[in-house]
């Protein structure tokens, strides 16, 4: 069903002349739109097309006159932080009828616009289709009407479109991320981590609901990244009794020390008799069995709500600028796709096909056919509800009897997330048997024997903290260390080693496992996780704690340049990441960049002499602000304050400079929910491979990651072969080809 493009390769220069494109957004709001709709604007006019937006939806067409307006790049400027939608949204009757439609094409024809761009959810896309299939047929209504002439009619014989998915619900079948979905589950986290601070102090007990009416992603993503103890969804709906269940898991976390409790339930989840669960029935439950003071959380239209997340704004505008690539290149008569993400690809869904399986998850659900609901919903989502089941529900909290024994250790740089990967790391590798060691600041602590056994209790909240409990350092072990650490690992009985950090932390895995012959203690199954904001760690798309970094920057830089609203001003911000511009090419993406400096491009005299010329022009032109983001080693002599320098000198007085190194605020604050769900993937997968190994006795070692959506492993051996060992990144990184993209939608 589903056909992934190849990374973004080439501009859309002149794909656009003589075309236009309209773009509209219907059905519910989501954050994220707005970059959307920016991108679509931005990349339509540098690809030569005249672009129109389409206010308040489908009536917007329906109604002409002022719904129907022609943008420019200063249009669409200053929105890509802005909630909800700047050119609204409405659920439209008259776009239902054929009359409606019919006076829509109309309007749509006055302006020569035969090329949309939707933003919205299945309704809307199927909305879409039918007027696309009717299409031919109107015109020809509308000619005879006289409405519309022959000439014009035969201009524009049918109409090339795009749909881009707008749901916080992340429910269309056939891609991973809806646009909103991911500032939607900042928004619960949040809420979450609020709550479980006021539970906690009071021992109390609190249910949160929230949306989703057919699909469970919210919950089910929540409840992970939130640490809670249970979890209702409509996909999978509680065995009669689930009451008795539910509360037996919640005294078993009052034994193991949680001071709270905290039950998710999405707005649809029903029991198996298809009968609605409310949060206000789970309350009563709770305080009828256990007499615990409980409380309900109704989160509601605060989920739609507020600036969207790092990723929404990056990741919708690489969809809008892949939408204005489609309806520009599309042929005549064929049917549009839906266009979304596979991973870190974006993939190209038949779009009826799409609404079709995204409608029958519901029919699966009534008729009782779970397994296969939830299948629909993609792989991720079946994980995730193993993982979850683990976590809440696991086959045993305390190891009795001989075990096998895992030592957790960082290594690297910090990074969020580093906790929730260790607590899940104790948790699911005490469910599975295996007796979990903890390893206090890093390979020097594994030298010193600072290692120690974890119990469940012990990693109690720290899900949402950042740092790091276990403590790290960058030291990568020398040739004398290397016998003190065997003694260690022979003394404590380590039978196998998880090592969760970044480039620091790959380097001494793959020295012990490369020194495993004269060392015998190293013949153990060892496993590297990526945990490294700058996310340059080979056999992985993505490192835990990069996706907070990025909301970081993407907070910074919204406070940053909001100083300078009222005046004439330049920023240029630096981003942290060695000689890997992931962070300041997706960083500057997310916040509105003009300019990017990347070391993987380099900066020439030539180029900055070239972008000096043309801010200088811009300006002179009436432009107000201008923002630059410089990877920190971008170049060894054209510095941050080089370049801020120049660029104000050359100024000449037209506006004044500010600079910002944002530093180690990256690696601070809790973890995204990203960086929390991404944690608690590569950490099973690790304990898989481990176990996988210690019950077969073989001693193969492996560095695992994300790679297309797809949790992957690769052996030890190939470490070297995937990197760029002098700049400390791997030779392939996906995310370069995001830079037409960043050009598309830059603000010339």
């Amino acid at each position: 069903m589903v056909s992934t493009t190849a990374p973004v390769s080439e501009s859309l220069e002149g794909l656009g002349l003589g075309k236009k494109i309209g773009v509209l957004t219907s059905g519910g709001d989501a954050q994220g739109m707005n970059a959307a709709v920016r991108a679509v604007v931005r990349a339509g006019i540098k690809a030569g097309a005249e672009v129109y937006a389409i206010f308040e939806g489908y009536q917007g067409m329906v109604d002409g006159g002022e719904g129907i307006q022609p943008f420019t790049s200063a249009s669409v400027g200053r929105i890509l932080n802005k909630g909800g939608t700047v050119i609204g949204t409405f659920r439209s009757k008259d776009f239902r009828e054929r009359e409606g439609r019919a006076r829509a094409l109309k309007n749509l024809m006055d302006h020569g616009i035969d090329r949309l761009v939707v933003i919205g959810g299945d309704g809307s896309l199927s909305g879409l289709d039918a007027f696309r299939a009717e299409w031919s047929d109107l015109l020809a209504e509308l000619v005879v009407r006289g409405d519309v002439t022959q000439e014009v009619a035969d201009a524009h014989p049918a109409l090339m479109f795009a749909g881009l998915v707008g749901s916080i619900d992340n429910d269309l079948v056939g891609t991973d991320m809806t646009i909103g979905a991911d500032t939607a589950l900042h928004r619960i986290q949040d809420a979450i981590d609020a709550l479980t601070s006021t539970a906690a102090s009071h021992q109390r007990s609190f249910v949160v609901e929230v949306m989703g009416r057919h699909c469970g992603y919210l919950a089910l993503t929540s409840a992970i990244t939130g640490g809670c103890d249970y979890v209702l969804i409509p996909e999978n709906p509680p065995e009669a009794g689930w009451e008795d269940h539910m509360c037996a898991e919640l005294r078993r976390g009052r034994r193991a020390g949680r001071r709270d409790s905290i039950v998710i339930v999405a707005e649809g989840a029903q029991d198996r008799e298809g009968n609605p669960i409310s949060a206000d029935y789970v309350r009563e439950v709770i305080e009828n069995k256990l007499g615990e003071d409980t409380r309900v959380t109704i989160l509601g239209h605060v989920q739609r709500g507020g600036a969207p997340s790092a990723y929404d704004r990056w990741a919708s505008s690489w969809l809008g600028y892949e939408a204005v690539r489609e309806v520009l290149t599309a042929e005549p008569g064929t049917p549009g796709p839906v266009i979304g993400f596979r991973g870190n690809r974006v993939s190209r869904v038949p779009l009826m096909e799409a609404v079709r399986l995204t409608r029958e998850v519901p029919t699966l659900i009534k008729t009782g056919q779970y397994e296969e609901a939830m299948k629909l919903r993609g792989g991720s989502f079946m994980d995730q509800i193993k993982v979850l089941r683990e976590l809440v529900e696991p086959a045993r909290v305390d190891v009795e009897g001989p075990s096998k024994r895992i030592a957790i250790v960082h290594g690297g740089g910090l990074a969020p997330g580093m906790n929730a990967a260790a607590r899940a790391a104790v948790r699911l590798g005490i469910s599975r048997g295996h007796t979990m060691l903890g390893v206090q600041d890093g390979f020097v602590g594994l030298r010193e024997g600072s290692i120690r056994e974890f119990a469940w209790e012990d990693v109690e909240g720290w899900t949402n903290e950042g740092g790091a409990n276990l403590g790290l350092r960058r030291n990568v072990p020398s040739i004398e260390h290397l016998y003190p650490i065997s003694r260690s690992l022979e003394a404590n009985g380590i039978d196998a080693l998880m090592v969760v950090g970044g480039w620091n932390a790959y380097q001494s895995a793959h020295l012990m496992y490369r020194e495993r012959e004269r060392y015998p203690a190293f013949q153990i199954p060892i496993v590297c996780v990526p945990a490294s904001i700058d996310n340059n760690l080979p056999g992985s798309e993505l490192a835990i704690g990069a996706d907070t970094a990025l909301n970081v920057i993407v907070d910074a830089v919204d406070k940053i340049t909001m100083s300078g609203s009222a005046a004439h001003r330049c920023f240029v911000v630096e981003t942290m990441g060695r000689y890997c511009g992931y962070l300041a090419l997706m960083g500057g993406l997310a916040s509105g960049a003009e300019r990017v400096y990347l070391h993987e491009e380099g900066i020439t005299l030539a180029a900055l002499q070239q972008d000096v010329e043309w801010l200088r022009t811009s300006f002179a032109r009436g432009r107000k602000s201008f923002l630059a983001v410089r990877n920190e080693n971008a170049n060894a002599l054209y510095t941050t304050d080089f370049i801020a320098r120049l660029v104000e000198e050359e100024g000449h007085g037209t506006y004044d400079v500010r600079q910002s190194i944002l530093g180690h605020i990256q690696q601070g604050g809790s973890p995204s929910p990203f960086d929390r769900l991404l944690a608690t993937r590569l950490v099973s997968q690790a304990l898989d491979l481990l176990g996988e190994q210690l019950s077969e006795g073989t001693n193969e070692s492996f560095y695992v990651g994300l790679v297309e959506a797809k949790v992957k492993n690769s052996p030890m051996t190939h470490l070297l072969d995937e990197l760029d060992v002098n700049f400390r990144r791997p030779k392939k990184q996906w995310w370069l080809a995001l830079r037409p993209v960043l050009a598309a939608v830059a603000d010339e």
